[in-house]
């Protein structure tokens, strides 16, 4: 009988772990997952940033289709 609760305790030891081990699996996915997509977002905030100075800088900012008026002075 000692034997059988031993092995019991063991097994579910065993799977408590295997559950801790896929749900950190999951986690660390999760972490990838979203860090890509915020490292995406982040890179095309950027070019629209480029492109805007870029704008600015070669007066051809417009708004709407039409110049803007700051770039008119």
């Amino acid at each position: 009988m000692l034997a059988a609760m031993a092995t019991s305790v063991y097994s579910c030891r065993e799977t408590t772990q295997e559950k801790t081990e896929d749900a950190l699996e999951s986690i660390g996915e999760d972490i990838e997952t979203n860090a890509k997509e915020a490292g995406e977002k982040i890179e095309a905030g950027a070019e629209k940033v480029v492109k805007e100075i870029d704008e600015e800088v070669h007066n051809t900012d417009d708004v709407n289709g039409e110049e803007a008026a700051d770039d008119l002075n």
